[in-house]
């Protein structure tokens, strides 16, 4: 694959997995709207390894803290902190593994991938963003979360498996309508990608191993690094920016896409 391709393929993975606008979304997009050879599973697992090594370093020190807290539930110590946090991770991520081996054995996750699907979610749950931030309250901070807040979370992120849901933006839809801050809802759904992506990289890359080999790993570890590299960049801008702004540029962004999209469907 050339490298301007793989260059395409990591910064859109990159610039979209933590923005509320739909990485797997854009992904499916990219070949069926330039032609483009489709990336293939090697290259999907490659991409998410670079996002998920963002996500780890931008927030190293609350994976350290429920990485520890993961000890902690082993001697079966779960009053701590650090456990807690590990647990209402846990927590969270059970759905969206349950659905998602659902929408796998059941072949529904493929028949999902079209631009039909894609414009209709990107432009409903666009909406949906908008109407729980502007509605949402703000008195929640992330010392907050709850066992019942980790599962309601929790099935906002198993929505996003449809594509062109986003799993961040569902989330974060999620804790606003909870009441979360911006910015502390941000936090808790970004810190709720890392067992997500995990288990999903873990499944496809189980999937793709017998077929690896070295130019694959060659075209793999550059999309990685440049994955990384554009989804810190992105990450550390959106959490910036919610200091200020809320997130009605990517509403703005997922509405006309959405509309677009759905144009080119039913034409």
């Amino acid at each position: 694959m050339s490298l301007f391709h793989l260059f395409l393929l990591a910064i859109i993975q990159g610039l979209t997995e933590f923005l509320p606008v739909s990485s797997s979304g854009h992904l499916i997009l990219l070949p069926t709207l330039t032609g483009l050879q489709d990336q293939g599973q090697i290259l999907d697992v490659a991409v998410h390894i670079g996002t998920l090594g963002a996500v780890i370093l931008y927030f190293h020190r609350d994976v350290r803290k429920a990485f520890s807290g993961l000890f902690h539930l082993l001697r079966g110590n779960a009053k701590s902190p650090e456990a807690r946090l590990a647990l209402l991770l846990f927590i969270a991520t059970i759905p969206v593994i349950l659905l998602g081996l659902t929408l796998k054995l059941t072949g529904l996750a493929d028949q999902m991938r079209s631009i039909t699907v894609i414009g209709w979610t990107m432009l409903v749950f666009g909406l949906v963003l908008y109407w729980t931030d502007q509605k949402g309250g703000s008195e929640k901070t992330g010392a907050d979360w709850s066992i019942r807040d980790a599962v309601i979370m929790g099935l906002w992120q198993a929505l996003a498996l449809i594509p062109g849901t986003s799993r961040s933006g569902a989330t974060i839809s999620g804790a606003r309508a909870l009441g979360y801050n911006r910015q502390d809802g941000a936090k808790i759904a970004m810190l709720m990608s890392i067992p997500t992506i995990i288990a999903s990289g873990t499944l496809l890359g189980l999937e793709v191993a017998a077929t690896a080999n070295a130019a694959a790993a060659k075209d793999g570890a550059i999309a990685a690094a440049m994955s990384f590299v554009a989804a810190l960049l992105a990450l550390s801008l959106m959490m910036r920016l919610l200091k200020t702004v809320s997130f009605t540029p990517y509403v703005i962004y997922r509405v006309i896409l959405g509309i677009a999209l759905l144009a080119i469907a039913y034409s």
